[in-house]
């Protein structure tokens, strides 16, 4: 077992549950697709091969006992569907995303920008902020190129838009 996993073993016992091996099958496949942010579907699919008897309901159960338990972090980034994302030990707050509203892709910030804010309301307001989440909906850099290449490839009309 990692390091990490037994960490997550630990704070399971500590609030009187047990790493079952399909939670520790849950928690191995966010662990080995930490970039992702992945829905229940997707680890039930990734799952699957190595659990063939796993249910999709005992992936989702697991997931949303592990959000209850901040193991995870359940997010939603506007597509319809909620996402997992293990969080960090290293950060008492949830990073923060640039979501693309082109192609759907998901950057992580790990910096807190906004610590300097939450001193603020706590100190002004006297409001002590527990967690905080923000996710910035725009063009992310790749689409921005795209769009700029196109763009120049083209003639300008008068109004500065393309002329087909």
């Amino acid at each position: 077992m990692t390091e990490q996993m037994e960490k997550i073993n630990r704070q399971m016992i500590e609030k009187g549950y047990k790493l079952t091996p399909q939670r520790e099958a849950t928690v191995r496949v966010l662990l080995e697709n930490e970039k992702d942010h992945l829905t229940a579907e997707d680890v039930y699919m990734l799952i699957k091969p190595n659990y063939p008897n796993i249910g999709l309901a005992t992936v989702y159960r697991s997931l949303e006992l592990l959000a209850e338990l901040h193991v995870v972090e359940k997010v939603n980034f506007g597509d319809g569907g909620a996402r997992f994302d293990l969080r960090s030990d290293d950060q008492p707050h949830m990073h923060h995303h640039l979501i693309c509203t082109r192609c759907g892709t998901v950057e992580e910030i790990k910096e807190d920008w906004l610590l300097p804010m939450e001193n603020r309301i706590e100190k002004e307001l006297g409001f002590r902020v527990m967690d905080h989440r923000l996710d910035f909906h725009g063009i992310c850099r790749d689409c921005n190129a795209k769009e700029k290449a196109a763009k120049d490839g083209k003639p300008e009309g008068d109004c500065g838009k393309a002329v087909s």
